[in-house]
């Protein structure tokens, strides 16, 4: 179907270029979501009539679409699903996923935004492009994990898709352990431990007192 673009749409073309595209492509995307017209006389008359509109309105959303640019780019999200022991996930991460956990963290962004050429279909850190306008283009990052333990030790470089041995794996929860053996207490925490601690002076009092106790040995 040859069309006539709206608004700058990538990889295909500027506002107001004509281009040929798929029939479905056209009839379940570009034209619902005016993006683009038919390309016929009555259409590029209606098209010539609207170009400034359409020109000063693309200028407009491309400023918004910056100004989200700037806090989304690179942000990374976290994704829970169930996974087998290779990391295998028992069915996929959609784009409505994406779209839904950028919509908990306060981005409001379309899943037809978010450019998904393979399924995601394991665990790990996924790259992933978002076309926020035909012109601005940002990559977050999605945290797939079985729980939220995994996705921070995968956002700490952690490849969790390669079977550990059972020492491994020990060593890798004791070292998690220690972690949080070590973390400073809290405020409350340090208070309590400072009550239950004998003074120092009253360590030192106990044996003095037994020594005053101790007879003159007889000569």
């Amino acid at each position: 179907m040859q069309v006539i673009l709206l608004e700058r749409v990538a990889k295909l073309g500027q506002i107001g270029e004509e281009v040929r595209v798929r029939d479905g492509f056209a009839r379940n995307f570009l034209l619902p979501q005016g993006k683009a017209l038919r390309a016929t006389e009555a259409n590029r008359a209606k098209f010539e009539g609207m170009k400034a509109d359409l020109e000063a309105r693309n200028l407009e959303k491309k400023s918004e679409a910056e100004g989200v640019a700037k806090k989304l780019d690179s942000h990374s999200v976290i994704v829970i699903r169930q996974a087998g022991e290779g990391g295998q996930l028992y069915g996929s991460v959609s784009t409505r996923d994406i779209a839904n956990a950028l919509g908990e963290d306060g981005f409001k962004v379309d899943r037809n935004q978010i450019v998904l050429n393979i399924p995601i279909k394991s665990i790990g850190l996924h790259k992933m492009p978002v076309e926020l306008h035909g012109e601005v283009e940002v990559e977050v990052t999605v945290n797939v994990a079985r729980n939220a333990d995994e996705a921070a030790r995968q956002a700490r470089g952690e490849d969790l898709t390669i079977t550990r041995t059972d020492e491994e794996e020990e060593r890798a929860q004791a070292g998690i352990a220690a972690e949080k053996f070590f973390e400073k207490p809290a405020e409350g925490e340090e208070a309590a431990e400072a009550a239950a601690a004998p003074a120092e002076g009253e360590a030192e009092a106990k044996p003095a007192k037994k020594a005053k106790k101790e007879k003159a040995p007889k000569e």
